[in-house]
Formats: structure tokens, C-alpha cells, sequence
């Protein structure tokens, strides 16, 4: 039975987790930080790199503790590598070398955008081939996975993630942070006709939300308050996912993939959710709630289905002529 214990710390969640045979999840210990990060309406890379650091071993101790093995039946250590900040991101390298070098375990960089897409592993039978669509704080993808091994970039965000998108029109709205969660649940009680947004018009499968952003920002400058921000919500909700789902299926339907694949902070969004439900003509897979955010399962999964190739330097995402 091939284990292997992860470590992730790439932003404001410490985490660490024991997967065996890249599916069943012994273990999966998550310390958020989004407390201390809210009264600065974002993180903040060094306070978040020094709690990491106060937090890091106690985690991977409590993973291990949960998971009812030993050190010698791990098959391998895996961590992080990157794309994340760069503070964070040495505290779990360093952690998951010490780890792995004290009990002489193979060590296996992952690529945290490799890992979202393998979140949806855990616990399921599901296999490539497939359509994925990545959709994050910092990036939002379309990625053809011809296999475990092989993934091609489709198309990507020119400007704004979408969750970064999601945060800043929250920040419009008096929301608060993370932006995300709060503009989902007011969403569902506003009217998502009683404003017009614009879709970003953008060639193939690429994105753009900085047009969006901006007209939600010159609405709220129009208005008297107090701001009718459940149909604010609902209404750039309403372009932002529209967009989302009608680019991924039509991606899927060209590449004639029999599913799609929904990963990153943004695939917990219920209305994407619901969308995707409704509107695709292929199964739809999507990680249960608590693996679409950051957490060191899914990075367990990635190291144990791609191996090497899970490394930055593998060139999973290549961005080649369709």
C-alpha cells in the first residue's frame, strides 16, 4: 500500500495529510489563518510565512498521529513546490526535507496547480481522460488531461483570476474577506436579472474578468446607498460562472472528453456547482468541499499519481497549438 505524507503551505492554510494508494485519505490536518489575515483584508506573506513556521511541525505530527502509521511505511514525502509565495512556500520545503532526510524517505516536488486538479481523486474511481477547469485566487485554466501524466493549457485568464476577481468586487461590496464565500451566500438571495454585466469577450478558451470588475465598480458609483448588494452579488455571480461553464463544456464538447473536472477555491462556489449540473452533457466531478481549498490530500494524490513528473520542472502545463 503506497503513503505518502504531503506538506502544503503555499499561502495561509499550514497543512499536511497521509493518502494511501492516492485515493483513501488516512489523514488531513488544515490550520487556516484567515483570522489573523482579515483585519489586513488580505494575507499578508510574512505573517503568514512566520505562522507557518510556529505551526508546521505540530501539523505534520498530527497528521501522522491520525493516520495510525509510522514513518517506515511511508512510501515518500511530498510538499508544495509552487506557484505560491515565496516566504510560505520555504517553511513546508524545509519542513518536508527535514522530515523526510531524519527517516531516509524519498522527497517529491508537486506543483500546486497539478494538485487541485488531483484533489478530485481522492475518494472517487475517477481517471483520465477529461476536461478540467482550474479556477483559483491566482489562476483560472482549461487544461485537456490526456492522462495521469499528461496535461495541455488550453487557455487561461489574461488579466484577473476569477477568485481574485470574486475578492476584489467583495471588497466593492463591504464585504470583507475572503471574498468568495460571502458574496456566494449573498448571491443566493439577491436578483441576478436586476443588473446587466458584461461577459468578457475574449478568443478560444481564454478569460478575461478585469471588464467585469470594472463594470461592477462604475454600478456601485452610481448608486445611492444603502447598496443593494444581495443583487449585486447575484448579478456578477451571475457573468462570472456563466462564462466558466460555458467555455469548459464547449472545450469538452471539441474534444470530445467523456467528463469535466472542477478544482481550485473556486469549484466550492454552489452556483458554478449547480451550473455545471445542469448544463453539462458529460459527468461532472467536482472535490468534496473541504479538498477544493488549499490542504496537503490532494498534494498526497498528486505525488502518488504523477510521481516525478508532479516536480515544476516537469512541464505538465504546456501551452501547445489545438
Amino acid at each position: 500500500m503506497p503513503a505518502y505524507l504531503a506538506v502544503e503551505t503555499s499561502c495561509d492554510e499550514t497543512a499536511a495529510a497521509v493518502v494511501a494508494d492516492g485515493r483513501r485519505v488516512l489523514s488531513s490536518t488544515v490550520l487556516s489563518q484567515i483570522d489573523e489575515h482579515r483585519q489586513f483584508g488580505g494575507v499578508v506573506p510574512e505573517v503568514a510565512a512566520r505562522r507557518h513556521l510556529e505551526t508546521v511541525n505540530a501539523v505534520i505530527c498530527d497528521a501522522m498521529d491520525q493516520s495510525g502509521l509510522k514513518p517506515q511505511q511511508l512510501s515518500g514525502v511530498a510538499f508544495t513546490a509552487g506557484p505560491g509565495l515565496i516566504g510560505t512556500l520555504l517553511t513546508g520545503i524545509s519542513a518536508a526535507k527535514a522530515y523526510a532526510w531524519a527517516h531516509d524517505l524519498p522527497l517529491i516536488a508537486v506543483d500546486h496547480l497539478l494538485a487541485h486538479v488531483c484533489a478530485n481523486y481522492l475518494e472517487t474511481e475517477l481517471a483520465p481522460p477529461f476536461v478540467a477547469l482550474l479556477v483559483s485566487g491566482g489562476h483560472t485554466q482549461i487544461l485537456h488531461f490526456e492522462s495521469y501524466q499528461k496535461a495541455r493549457l488550453l487557455g487561461q485568464t489574461l488579466d484577473d483570476a476569477a477568485g481574485e476577481a470574486y475578492d476584489k468586487v467583495a471588497r466593492l461590496l463591504g464585504l470583507g474577506y475572503p471574498g468568495g464565500p460571502a458574496i456566494d451566500r449573498l448571491a443566493q438571495t439577491g436578483d441576478p436579472r436586476a443588473f446587466s454585466f458584461p461577459e468578457g469577450h475574449v478568443a478560444g478558451f481564454d478569460f478575461s474578468f478585469s471588464g467585469l470588475k470594472t463594470a461592477v465598480l462604475r454600478t456601485v458609483e452610481k448608486l445611492s446607498p444603502p447598496l443593494p448588494q444581495a443583487d449585486l452579488a447575484a448579478c456578477f455571480q451571475e457573468a462570472a460562472t456563466k462564462v466558466l461553464v460555458r467555455k469548459t463544456i464547449e472545450a469538452a464538447r471539441q474534444l470530445k472528453a467523456p467528463a469535466i473536472v472542477v478544482a481550485g477555491g473556486v469549484a466550492a462556489n454552489t452556483a458554478l456547482r449547480r451550473k455545471f449540473q445542469e448544463q453539462s452533457p458529460v459527468p461532472v466531478f467536482s472535490p468534496p468541499m473541504q479538498f477544493c481549498t488549499d490542504n496537503a490530500a490532494m498534494v498526497a494524490g498528486a505525488a502518488h499519481f504523477c510521481g516525478l513528473s508532479a516536480a515544476l520542472d516537469s512541464g505538465v502545463y504546456s501551452r501547445q497549438k489545438r
